[in-house]
């Protein structure tokens, strides 16, 4: 039996999306990436929790495990879907609203132990958003994180604490087909991924200048 013209299509995209590493790293790394369009399939909740499991295990600065996360799906929880879609910017909305899970993203600005200010809370719960995606690569799930939130709306909706800031939104679910999409975010979903070398970003005792272990990189 052929594979089906939609199956086509994600391998077609996949394939172009595969990154290309300058060095071995682990496949999750290469096959990792951040589509719009997702399939009308639901996501099983136990790869939902699996991939907050991996969140829950991320390290964070005195263990102090700063993140929080809204989650709501769409074939089991429609009216709560509906809620956090609205949370995201409208551009954001107009190819989210096909994906079968949301999330959004959370961090404690202080430290619970003294109230001090978290300077690493950001960066926390941006670890664990990063092991919360690599472990739904490994399921075959995709997700795409958006900054483009409406702070306001979920503050509102969730009657979020003053100690507590939104961070991100993330669509969740099985690939789907670019012709799901309009035109111009079609030409993103089929463009090739592209990345800074390490020269770019990996300084030595002078900033800007390549540190030694990447210079020579070819």
């Amino acid at each position: 039996m052929s594979p089906s013209p939609a199956t086509d299509d994600r391998t077609s995209v996949q394939d172009r999306k595969a990154a290309t590493p300058a060095h071995d790293i682990l496949d999750v790394f290469t096959r990792r990436w951040s589509p719009r369009a997702f399939a009308d399939r639901p996501v099983e909740p136990e790869m939902i929790r699996r991939m907050l499991e991996a969140a829950r295990w991320t390290m964070s600065s005195y263990n102090e495990q700063p993140w929080r996360y809204v989650v709501a799906s769409r074939h089991e929880e429609p009216e709560a879907y509906e809620t956090l879609l609205r949370c995201l910017a409208d551009g954001n909305q107009s190819w989210a609203e096909n994906a079968p899970v949301l999330m959004m993203s959370f961090y404690k600005t202080t430290f619970s132990r003294n109230d001090h200010p978290n300077r690493c809370a950001p960066h926390d719960v941006g670890a664990a958003s990063a092991a919360l995606t690599f472990q739904a690569t490994a399921m075959d799930l995709y997700v795409h994180q958006m900054a483009g939130i409406k702070k306001d709306v979920v503050r509102e909706t969730y009657d979020v604490p003053e100690d507590m800031e939104p961070m991100a939104g993330l669509a969740v679910g099985y690939l789907g087909t670019p012709d799901m999409l309009s035109d111009g975010q079609r030409e993103a979903e089929t463009r090739p991924r592209s990345r800074a070398s390490l020269q770019e970003f990996v300084f030595g005792d002078t900033w800007g200048a390549p540190a030694p272990v990447v210079e020579d990189e070819a």
